[in-house]
């Protein structure tokens, strides 16, 4: 296992403790007269936190022997070349030690050769622009309390104290700069060191003063000559110029003047400065790390090594430079700092005029290294440029203040870090996505604002690539890059929404944060109803009879309409379904087992009504995609358009575009449960209804066609038919249907579809009437209408829905001699089916009653309460001038009430009963007990004796009681036997019934 940054090195303690050198700020003066810092005015501290660079190194070697005397021709006058803050400073005070000796340095001889060394005593004179005070004049210390106004005043006072002040007095306070030879009497032919540091930051202090230039340049090329005349003397200065020879920092306009007069001394004077860079590029990790770090030890190896391996593992994906062999030895140079820190301070900040080079980054990865260890994240493997993080207060002051860079203050809060309390856009991404993991949306989003950092547009930003580059390490995962950086570009209010645009930031809310505004600006009322409008137009369509936002029981129709199943769209603000489903929503359940105005008749085609919820987590979403169409729809509206860049206009359109399929794909992905009607019950307690849930993904093949959707998942289920599916095999539907019993009507038959949550759904009519087609092709049905009957091998007929046509199953066509057709007899005698044969295809029907013909005799059912259900079938019975019932079956659906009406039906005299059980249960173990039984009320008794027990302490149990009741002479309809049969009946059982009945018909002699 590698080891972290914090087990393999060990940062200095004031970079620690944050408080670092005054922010790495090195004060000359204050070095000079003695009062400053320990880590400046101690040569120890000095030197053991210095990196011995090789301009350093060279600047100490030229002086140094100047200064002793060994040095034969040595230059007499060096000047320091770097950008502000490049080292420049430092490179003086290494100097003014120096000029001590370094007697009790251990280190000393990592910057100069000894012997080189000064052996007496070195007159110092500095003189820092920051601290000189040309209109009040500068408190030089002793008793005499001796003001200076000049440069050439506080080296006076420097080199020979209060008599040498005397002596250029005049000059000083008249500003009129002394001669060459004045100048020289003032180095008392000892050995001297003057350094002059921030001339340019003096001259904008003497802008306003008449003449104070060109006496500047004057004194230069006094000094420039009094220097190169003594031969103990050294110069040293420093200007900010760049490789080209022009001024590049804040003060660039004083430098270029200073460097054009220090040219002009240098013509006067024959003699040109000896160059020198105190830090080239190339040893900014070695300075970094010298003065960041106490100790690294060897485990940086074996990071290199893991990094190496993952840059060439993932090469196609990452930036060209991670390829390069170069990449790892940089890497092994600058380690903890990912190459990609100094790549991206290097290329980018240095080009702010506010940034200091070398003092920059020290205050900046200085405080990142305080904040580091404070943390310790364990993914920091090294130190990457996503461990800059805005959000720490002094990274943040560093760059917004001292960078000058407080026009991106609303970026950082609202896209990066944001304050304790409210998260950014970077931070709420996380939380969301990468909870338990690194922070790879603020990953991101650090590295793209930091590669913002830049003063030339086209340096500003990152490419997909880079940023894989600059985040990847052994603790990071390349694919969560990726979705960070997409999930952050979609949402971010700051990012450059320009085509084409690199990942970088702008000052300004972009058009992202445009749209924001004016989603908040949507009437919510206004967004309801367009969200109410679009479900109903997702979910309209020509499977489903769509029901909007039902209310309970009273706004789905209990009727066949036009032939389609109903689907109920629930109110996403009055039912929303979870995670984990165990219970039917009790308006669904409701809905599904009553109708009418009150809810409390029975539904009676409760396998007709599908129903869908919404998503409880998805809610929100597609609530915010219809505020987003609405306020898409008004930013393009011409006078809103025209305010817009032009990218920006067609970037509106494009979204306004999307925005109407990105709203009906997140309704589709919201309503997603689905309710049907079935015997796999979701609960006990759910009555017949199922559940399943429509898979998010499959929800896009067609944003809008919300019924779609729903028909597929029913369809996968078996649950539903369309007229593209095969009819039910003919012997599945006789069994699972009262045609079993021998007959019904092609009405009543078609109802069962619609009544039973055993049978598929149909959808129109079409599926059913090639069923029937298909079952008197293969010999299971015979159709018959009036005197018309279809039967096998007989052409085709129309078959008709309705009360006059009728659908028999073979065996029963048989048994009552409807097939095959009388006239088609060969003169043999008709023998009658034997009762096996009966049985054999599902006849437990009106064979039963004893040989009573009642072929063409009318049949009623009802469902509902037992005892309303009767009374509709007396009425529909009375009504169509029936005399007497010949036969009557009971279905219940509670097992509670088959048993209690077990002893009262077998009480009713006159009358054959049967009784028939289906169904099972199981058991708490999961044992599963199924059952099918048919026999006498006796034989049913001690069955129930056994069931009772056993259902109350199962887990899971249905159960179907059928009576049969055959009545000897029929039950006459004319008095009220009737109602009392029911009133008998219903004292014992409460609950929803089945209830079919069958007219006595004519005897053949009464044709």
């Amino acid at each position: 296992m590698l080891q972290t940054i914090f087990d393999v090195c060990k940062p200095r303690q004031d970079v620690l403790a944050g408080a670092v050198e005054s922010d790495f700020a090195a004060d000359l003066a204050r070095v000079v007269r003695g009062d400053a810092g320990a880590e400046y005015a101690d040569a120890i501290l000095f030197f053991a936190s210095t990196y011995p660079t090789q301009g350093l190194r060279d600047l100490l070697a030229n002086v140094c022997r100047r200064l002793s005397g060994s040095g034969g021709e040595a230059a007499a006058i060096f000047r320091l070349d770097t950008s502000y803050g490049g080292g420049k400073t430092h490179g003086l005070i290494a100097l003014a030690h120096a000029a001590s000796g370094l007697a009790e340095v251990p280190n000393a001889a990592e910057f100069v050769d000894p012997s080189l060394l000064p052996a007496g005593k070195v007159r110092l004179a500095a003189f820092d622009g920051e601290n000189a005070d040309p209109m009040n004049g500068r408190a030089m210390g002793g008793d005499d309390g001796v003001l200076a106004y000049t440069p050439w005043g506080e080296l006076a006072f420097a080199l020979a104290g209060s008599d040498g002040y005397a002596r250029v007095r005049r000059s000083d306070e008249g500003r009129v700069a002394p001669g060459s030879e004045t100048l020289q009497e003032l180095f008392g032919g000892e050995p001297t060191l003057i350094l002059l540091d921030e001339l340019s930051v003096y001259l904008r202090k003497v802008k306003d003063i008449v003449g104070a230039g060109d006496q500047l340049t004057a004194f230069l090329t006094s000094l420039f000559k009094a220097v190169e005349g003594a031969p103990n003397a050294a110069l040293v200065y420093t200007l900010a110029i760049g490789r080209d020879g022009r001024a590049i920092d804040a003060y660039s306009e004083e430098n270029q003047f200073i460097a054009d007069k220090v040219a002009e001394a240098e013509s006067v004077s024959a003699r040109k400065a000896t160059l020198l860079n105190p830090t080239s590029a190339e040893e900014y990790p070695l300075v970094l790390r010298r003065r960041l770090f106490e100790v690294i030890d060897d485990g940086a190896e074996a990071v290199v090594s893991a990094y190496r391996e993952l840059w060439r593992a993932h090469a196609e994906g990452l930036d060209p430079r991670a390829a390069r062999p170069e990449t790892a030895d940089r890497f092994r140079a600058s380690y903890p700092f990912h190459p990609e820190v100094l790549d991206t301070l290097t290329e980018k900040a240095f080009t702010l005029s506010s940034f200091q080079r070398v003092r920059g980054m020290l205050r900046l990865l200085g405080r990142t290294v305080s904040h580091l260890w404070t943390a310790r994240p364990s993914d920091a493997i090294a130190i990457h440029l996503h461990h800059i993080d805005p959000g720490v207060d002094g990274i943040r002051q560093e760059i917004v203040t001292r960078l000058g860079q407080q026009a991106f203050s609303p970026a950082i809060t609202n896209d990066v870090a944001g304050p304790s309390g409210s998260p950014a856009l970077a931070e709420r991404i996380d939380a969301e996505k990468h909870r338990g993991l690194p922070p790879y949306a603020c990953y991101v989003a650090r590295t793209a604002f930091l590669h913002t950092l830049a003063f030339n547009e086209p340096l500003k930003g990152v490419t997909p690539e880079r940023l894989r580059y600059a985040v990847l390490g052994p603790s990071t995962d390349f694919s969560f890059v990726d979705e960070a950086r997409k999930a952050f570009v979609t949402e971010s209010a700051y990012l450059d929404d320009r085509m084409g645009a690199p990942l970088r930031f702008v000052a300004e809310p972009n058009l992202t944060r445009l749209i924001q505004t004016e989603e908040r600006n949507v009437d919510a009322g206004e967004a309801r109803a367009h969200l109410n409008d679009r479900i109903r137009e997702i979910f309209e369509g020509p499977v489903f009879d769509a029901v909007r936002f039902p209310g309970g029981p009273f706004d789905v129709p209990d009727d066949a309409a036009d032939g389609r199943p109903r689907l109920a769209v629930l109110a996403y603000d009055g039912i929303t379904v979870g995670g984990l489903v165990e219970e039917v929503p009790e308006l669904v359940e409701r809905i599904h087992k009553n109708r009418g105005a009150e809810g409390s008749a029975v539904r009676l085609l409760r396998n007709s009504v599908v129903f869908v919820a919404a998503d409880d987590a998805r809610k929100e979403d597609m609530r915010r995609r219809s505020r987003r169409r609405l306020a898409l729809q008004r930013l393009k509206q011409p006078d809103r358009l025209s305010e817009l860049a032009e990218h920006q206009q067609a970037r509106v359109r494009e979204l306004e575009s999307r925005s109407e399929a990105e709203l009906a794909l997140a309704v589709q992905q919201c309503y997603r449960h689905v309710f049907y009607p079935s015997r796999d019950r979701l609960s006990e307690s759910a009555g017949d209804l199922a559940y399943t849930v429509i898979d998010t993904p499959s929800s896009s093949d067609r944003p809008g066609a919300g019924q779609q959707q729903i028909v597929r998942v029913l369809r996968d289920l078996g649950k539903l038919r369309t007229s593209d599916d095969e009819p039910d095999a003919p012997t599945y539907v006789r069994d699972r249907t009262p045609l079993r019993r021998g007959q019904m009507t092609t009405a009543a038959l078609r109802n069962e579809f619609r009544r039973d949550p055993a049978l598929p759904m149909l959808v129109g009519d079409d599926v059913f009437l090639r069923g029937v087609r298909l079952g008197v092709d293969l010999g299971v049905y015979v159709y018959t209408q009036g005197e018309l009957v279809y039967g096998p091998d007989d052409p085709a007929v129309t078959i008709a829905i309705d009360e006059q046509s009728a659908v028999l199953t073979m065996a029963f066509a048989k048994s009552k001699g409807v097939w095959p057709r009388p006239e088609e007899e060969t003169g043999t005698e008709h023998e009658e089916p034997s009762t096996e044969e009966d049985d054999d295809n599902g006849g437990d029907g009106p064979q039963d009653d004893g040989g009573d013909e009642t072929v063409g005799a009318p049949i009623f059912h009802a469902e509902g309460l037992l005892k309303e259900a009767l009374a509709v079938l007396w009425e529909q019975a009375r009504g169509a001038s029936v005399s007497a019932i010949a036969r009557m079956d009971v279905r219940v659906y509670d097992p509670g009430d088959g048993f209690r009406l077990l002893r009262v039906v077998g009480a009713i005299p006159d009358t054959a009963k049967t009784v028939r059980y289906e169904g099972g249960y199981e058991t708490r173990e999961g044992g599963l007990f199924e059952l099918s039984f048919k026999g006498s009320v006796g034989d049913a008794d001690p069955l129930r004796e056994f069931l009772e027990p056993q259902l109350r302490d199962s887990a899971t149990h249905t159960l179907e009681t059928h009576f049969g009741l055959v009545f000897k002479g029929g039950l006459a309809l004319s008095g009220d036997a009737p109602e009392k049969l029911a009133e008998r009946l219903s004292r014992f059982a409460t609950s929803a019934a089945y209830v079919e009945a069958t007219a006595e018909a004519a005897r053949p002699e009464e044709r």
